[in-house]
């Protein structure tokens, strides 16, 4: 028989282990999908139908959080403000973060293969914006648009996938979705930098047409996704315009302060007072809805909240790595687009190889709490040592495999115990907190370590190493760097430790 057991190891003593899980209610688990038999084995077939047409939307979403990475000092020549170029990234990502929740409400209660599609629509409209840019904030405006359908993506197929296969097989199928996550992850980097050598980065854009074109094709030839309305729910428009407001004001203020004005000025306290209040506001509103637009009911399961907590510290990490390990390499070491693109091939093949390690390991033991744990101290570890040492393409490429292994046992297992403890017909909901975790995580990160790194090197000296300039402005942006990478690998501890915190879950 196949059971989903979840242990909540903090408030159970060594006896309460011997007591069979069944006496447990689902309402106080959270554990819907525990069968009392075994489900039958998902047909191979059934499996590629699925995965064919959900791995095209999985590619997009994670591809365009990076694409940008090695494309970014040609877009700043080419429409100026390298300073506020991480906003390229960060405003996807703020937007899509906003989304996530949304998302899987909507896909809850009206189908997740609809939303899907919806999604994809909006993604190519904002494709389209992004193609026709003509300066910085404009395409900055455009890549948020974009990001409110890329916000979708990730959150409607992990829901599709939960919905089709049971929870002990997806710890089998969980590593070919992870592989694609991770491949388009750090493929994006790869690709942007090549594209933009030998053609203009506006091609970035444009290839996502005709894939949204093709995904969409493929995802409405699925059976059409249940629904799951609860009676007297509402879309909390309030709740999504304070949690908009809230997230934007944070993430502009992380990214302005300390180098468009002190961290101690009147603009600076005007705007982090501002996003208190209205953090404080969404939270009292959120408590008092029977129906809140976050999914705070999934946050009071320890291992959903611990797993959460983990991810947002992953996502904050490996994004800063992915989107500043490009752009040290250009304006540190002084390499072309193309160059630091593939030195990120080394990251690519150790998350590709750790998610499918991870993935058997947890087919094998059930027990999908265990791998982070030392997959993330050993990323740490990668971390730290690329803070110190000089910083050649044998020392990125040997460090980005061990970075890679590490990182790669995340994405995989968060997946399954979320979903396993939630249940079957909060699957959208589940799916939505983890993405709403990896983006918040995501762009927190990409913020507050490029607030990190345009702080500590001034304007004259990075427009000096982004034209070749002075060593003296080099080793500046270089000790810079350094600094950040180190800052990456403490958060990675923090996150390692979380992950210890997540109870005891079998499936």
């Amino acid at each position: 028989m196949l059971t989903c057991r979840y242990h909540p190891v903090a408030a159970m003593s060594p006896s309460d282990f011997a007591k069979p899980p069944a006496d447990v209610s689902p309402p106080e688990t959270g554990l819907a999908d525990s069968p009392s038999v075994a489900e039958p084995a998902v047909p191979w077939s059934r499996f590629v139908q699925l995965f064919t047409a959900v791995m095209l939307p999985i590619f997009l979403a994670a591809v365009d959080q990076t694409l940008l990475a090695t494309a970014t000092p040609a877009i700043a020549r080419d429409l100026g403000d390298l300073h506020d170029s991480a906003w390229i990234a960060v405003g996807y990502l703020l937007s899509s973060t906003i989304m996530a929740p949304l998302y899987g409400r909507l896909g809850d209660r009206y189908g997740r293969r609809d939303a899907l599609v919806a999604a994809l629509g909006l993604f190519a409209v904002g494709s389209i914006a992004c193609m026709a840019s003509q300066g910085m904030w404009w395409l900055i405006a455009s890549r948020m648009l974009q990001g409110l359908g890329g916000g979708g993506l990730m959150v409607m197929t992990q829901a599709l996938i939960g919905e089709v296969v049971p929870p002990r097989q997806r710890a089998r199928f969980q590593a070919y979705f992870g592989m694609v996550f991770v491949l388009a992850s750090v493929a994006g980097p790869v690709v942007g930098g090549l594209v933009v050598s030998r053609f203009s980065w506006r091609w970035l854009f444009a290839v996502n047409l005709p894939l949204s074109a093709i995904a969409a094709w493929r995802v409405l030839r699925l059976p059409r996704s249940p629904r799951h309305a609860v009676p007297g729910q509402s879309h909390d428009a309030l709740g999504v315009v304070l949690f908009a407001g809230m997230a934007g004001l944070a993430l502009l203020w992380l990214t302005l302060a300390g180098h468009r004005f002190p961290w101690v000025s009147p603009p600076s306290l005007a705007m982090a007072g501002v996003a208190i209040l209205l953090g404080s506001l969404l939270v009292r509103r959120e408590r008092s809805q029977t129906h809140p637009f976050l999914p705070l009911e999934l946050l009071r399961i320890p291992a959903i909240a611990w797993t959460s907590l983990t991810v947002m510290l992953f996502a904050a990490s490996m994004f800063a790595l992915v989107f500043f390990l490009p752009v040290y390499l250009q304006l540190g070491k002084h390499g072309n687009a193309a160059h630091a693109g593939l030195l990120l091939l080394p990251l690519t093949a150790g998350l590709v190889v750790g998610s499918n390690l991870t993935g058997r390991l947890v087919a094998h033991t059930g027990r999908p709490d265990q791998p982070p744990r030392l997959g993330l101290l050993l990323a740490a570890l990668a971390l730290f040592v690329l803070g110190l040492l000089p910083g050649g393409s044998w020392s990125v490429g040997v460090l980005g495999v061990i970075a890679g292994l590490g990182f790669g046992t995340v994405m995989p297992t968060s997946q399954l115990v979320i979903q396993t403890v939630a249940g079957r017909t909060r699957l959208g909901a589940a799916a939505a907190t983890i993405s709403l975790a990896r983006s918040v995580g995501a762009s927190v990160g990409t913020a507050v370590f490029g607030a990190l790194v345009f702080g500590l090197a001034s304007t004259a000296e990075l427009q000096a190493a982004l034209r070749g300039g002075s060593d003296q402005a080099t080793l500046q942006v270089i000790h810079a760097f350094h600094l950040t990478f180190m800052a990456a690998g403490a958060l990675t501890l923090v996150a390692s430790w979380s992950s210890t915190r997540v109870p005891r879950i079998e499936l």
